[in-house]
C-alpha cells in the first residue's frame, strides 16, 4: 500500500501531491491495478489535513480513470500507467544512480544535478516533438 508523504513547503497543493504520488507509484509498480488505496481517515490520521483534500485528490484520480471507488470497500487502483516494465525501471535506475555519482565526483550539487537534468528533459521533449 501506498503511503503518502507531504512537501509543506514546495508550493504544491496536497491535494495534486497525493495525486502525483500515485501516478508515480503506477509508473514504478509499485500500485498495481486492484490494489486498494489507503482510505481517507488513515490518510487524515497519518498527515492531518482536511478529509475534503484527500477526496479531491481521489475523485481527480477517479475522473482520469486510475482508480475506482467502491461503495464501503475502498478505493482501488484501476488500471496502471502505461510504460516501462519493472525490470527496465530497475536497469534505468540503476544508470542513472552511476550518473548522479559521477556528476557528485564531477563537483555538481544537488541544484546542479536538478538544473542539468531539467534542461535534458527539455531538449528531449523537443526533439519528441520534432
Amino acid at each position: 500500500m501506498i503511503e503518502f508523504i507531504l512537501d509543506r513547503g514546495s508550493g504544491v497543493a496536497t491535494y495534486l501531491q497525493l495525486v502525483h504520488q500515485v501516478k508515480q507509484a503506477l509508473r514504478l509498480g509499485t500500485l498495481r491495478p486492484g490494489d486498494q488505496l489507503p482510505t481517507a481517515r488513515e490518510v487524515v490520521e497519518s498527515l492531518a489535513i482536511n478529509p475534503n483534500t484527500v477526496l479531491k485528490a481521489y475523485r481527480e484520480l477517479e475522473r482520469e480513470g486510475l482508480v475506482e471507488g467502491r461503495p464501503g470497500m475502498g478505493t482501488f487502483v484501476r488500471q496502471g500507467i502505461a510504460g516501462a516494465t519493472l525490470a527496465e525501471h530497475t536497469r534505468l535506475r540503476r544508470g542513472l544512480e552511476a550518473w548522479v555519482r559521477e556528476a557528485r565526483a564531477a563537483g555538481l550539487d544537488q541544484e546542479d544535478l536538478r538544473a542539468l537534468f531539467t534542461v535534458v528533459l527539455a531538449d528531449a521533449a523537443k526533439e519528441g516533438a520534432a
